[in-house]
């Protein structure tokens, strides 16, 4: 099975609340919904924001919308009063977690 981007079955938002990171990810298609929900699993996004500090993932699956959300403790470095990275409030992370890859079958 070819392995290819999540950027290229699906969108994302970020934000903040806190140190907490929040991303919302959506497939386009939503038959693509079951895909993802196997592949884009809590460890897999925690590991991808293990660099930055992140303790813990708790995802949140919203089956009626098609999208899933995703809250990752102490991923902002401290937040937007905190930090002193130049991306306080996390909007460019979302970019990271749509280069994750998934199989594709």
């Amino acid at each position: 099975m070819p392995m290819v981007p999540l950027h290229r079955i699906a969108h994302s938002r970020a934000g903040d609340k806190g140190n907490r990171l929040n991303l919302s990810l959506m497939p386009y298609d939503p038959a693509h919904y079951p895909l993802i929900a196997a592949q884009v699993t809590e460890a897999r996004v925690l590991e991808l924001f293990r660099h930055r500090g992140a303790t813990a993932c708790t995802r949140y699956e919203l089956p009626l919308i098609h999208a899933f959300n995703f809250v990752v403790e102490n991923a902002l470095e401290g937040g937007v009063n905190g930090a002193l990275n130049l991306d306080g409030h996390g909007k460019t992370q979302s970019f990271r977690l749509l280069a994750l890859t998934v199989e594709l079958p």
